[in-house]
């Protein structure tokens, strides 16, 4: 069974989910939408489906689930109405901006036996499920701690249209660093508690791409945020999220266990190089494992973004739970205004939410997601 997808959103990230659908089952994306007509026309014609008005879109018979691509001050809104035209929705991350916003959409779509589902789905990736492999099977041994870091100089030097990274529902942690917490928890499960300090260097920023070249914007979220996950399984991850930082020399993540240390690349990618090191034997690069998320397939590159769209497409086939899921989301998302929280508070944040790890995606599952 094929179900129709639509688009809400035809900004830059709609490219990438319109080119690369195709790879996948389950899926045919047949229309896009955007509150400009001209995008919509845009990329209708770029690659061939049809463009549509948002109530169109959402009256549209042909489609089954609605990818909603908008800002994330958006995400609430336009998931709502998908929900409520009687459409599954898959939204960009992060998919809502508060446990409310999830609790009222969580019941809009189990009133009416609907799913949702929430990028990332990098965590499907080759590497990062082989390095989920690696600590399921005891190779790793418990993990006690680790580390995560995802640091720049921010995006206003390449973005067109900068500006909503640094508004609230932005920032580090909300735009990036739901590919961290989200690959920490299908690794070693939820979160219990966080604790972080924050701080906003710079308010304002100056744009150095073009269109917008020399205009300044305002900056009205936190820019560094350094944070503590305490998980539930008893391992604690220190966390740093900054778009104040020119260079460093940290890793994307590194996880210690007893019996080995696992360095796992930017959980931003679905590829890349794990390097073990069990006891005191040398480090190692793990030899990687025939997984299809793995190759390369953009450039030297793997992205298999729609992954877990098709994922969710054939698990509603399949009555079975996808991978990418509201649960999950939310718990992220949970972690994540926890840790903003706690910045503004000073105290630990207990969370309320909890979820379990998605089901392991091994080579043979991915391979039964491709076309």
């Amino acid at each position: 069974m094929t179900l129709g997808v639509g688009i809400i959103g035809c900004g830059n990230i709609s490219a990438a989910y319109l080119r690369l659908a195709p790879l996948f089952r389950g899926i045919e994306v047949r229309a896009v939408a955007d509150l400009s007509a001209a995008a919509a026309e845009a990329r209708a014609t770029e690659f061939g489906v049809r463009a549509e008005t948002v109530e169109g879109l959402l009256a549209a018979k042909d489609i089954d689930i609605v990818v909603n691509l908008t800002i994330p001050a958006a995400h609430f809104a336009v998931s709502k109405a998908i929900l409520e035209a009687g459409k599954h929705v898959y939204s960009e991350k992060p998919f809502v901006l508060s446990l409310e916003e999830g609790a009222d959409l969580k019941h809009i779509a189990d009133t009416n036996g609907l799913r949702i589902g929430s990028a990332p789905d990098t965590f499907l990736g080759g590497a990062h499920q082989q390095a989920r492999a690696l600590i399921d099977d005891g190779t790793v041994g418990q993990v006690t701690s680790g580390t995560a870091f995802v640091m720049s100089h921010g995006m206003e030097h390449w973005h067109p249209n900068p500006d909503f990274f640094f508004l609230p529902g932005a920032g580090p942690v909300l735009d990036i660093g739901p590919y961290y917490v989200t690959n920490l928890i299908q690794l070693l499960g939820p979160v219990k508690r966080v604790v972080a300090l924050t701080s906003t260097p710079s308010k304002t920023r100056t744009i150095s791409s073009d269109p917008r070249k020399g205009e300044t914007i305002p900056v009205e979220t936190p820019t560094t945020i350094h944070a503590l996950l305490d998980f539930a399984s008893g391992a604690v991850i220190t966390m740093a999220t900054s778009w104040d930082v020119w260079g460093h020399g940290h890793k994307p993540m590194e996880l210690y266990g007893t019996e080995a240390s696992l360095d796992v690349p930017d959980p931003n990618f679905f590829g890349g190089d794990l390097i073990l090191t069990e006891g005191r034997a040398p480090a190692r690069k793990v030899e990687p494992w025939d997984h299809p998320f793995g190759k390369a397939n953009q450039d030297v590159r793997a992205n298999y973004r729609t992954a877990g769209l098709a994922d969710m497409a054939i698990a509603i086939a399949e009555h079975r739970p996808h991978r990418c899921s509201m649960e999950l989301a939310l718990h992220a998302v949970e972690v994540m205004t926890g840790i903003l929280k706690s910045g503004e508070t000073g105290s630990f944040v207990k969370m309320t939410t909890t979820c379990s790890r998605p089901a392991a995606l091994d080579p043979a599952a991915a391979r039964d997601l491709l076309a």
